[in-house]
């Protein structure tokens, strides 16, 4: 991982909104609920914007309830499918029922200055990865962070740099993938701190 100053000056100067990819589970952790609470409290703190999934479960509710409690915007985005299953929040600044997932992941996209995804499953995972893709395809140029809370993506970063010993992955592009411990240490990665 490049020492956090080289980070920063890679981080976009002006972060309006930022995208968060996480879990519609809470974990087997308490710790990754009280990140995605903290996170979203920060960010609204901060008049940072959030954008997610648009779901009323797990830390995706975590994140938008703690923005919402600061006085935050919060803009959700759910495919028509996902409504029932996983429960639309109705309380949001402005939710979004679009017509499929790739409607969704591109609407969070756009609507997004930098990506910060939180402990997850395949969705999360998905979503991480198709940021970073795009990132190295010159699609866009908005930082990518990992909130890596109690060392959640360690083995993921382990793989990475297996990638790259492998030769599927270049050193420069294993390092577009910004990696934070804590909440304060990812706003500073983005220069929003």
């Amino acid at each position: 991982m490049p020492p956090l100053s080289a980070v920063s000056a890679n981080a976009v100067s002006a972060i309006n909104n930022v995208a968060v990819f996480c879990a519609s589970a809470d974990g087997a952790d308490p710790v990754y609920r009280a990140a995605a609470d903290e996170l979203g409290r920060k960010l609204a703190e901060r008049w940072i914007g959030v954008v997610y999934g648009g779901a009323k479960v797990g830390l995706m509710l975590a994140v938008a309830e703690g923005a919402l409690a600061a006085g935050g915007r919060v803009v959700g985005v759910i495919p028509t499918v996902l409504v029932d299953l996983e429960v639309a929040h109705e309380g949001l600044t402005e939710l979004h029922v679009v017509d499929t997932m790739h409607t969704r992941k591109a609407t969070i996209g756009a609507r997004a200055d930098a990506f910060i995804a939180l402990p997850g499953g395949f969705g999360t995972f998905e979503e991480m990865f198709e940021a970073l893709a795009w990132q190295t395809l010159k699609l866009h140029s908005k930082p990518v962070l990992l909130l890596n809370t109690n060392g959640f993506y360690d083995t993921l970063l382990n793989f990475l740099d297996e990638c790259v010993e492998q030769g599927m992955l270049t050193q420069e592009k294993r390092e577009i993938v910004l990696v934070a411990r804590t909440v304060d240490e990812a706003l500073e990665f983005l220069g929003i701190a």
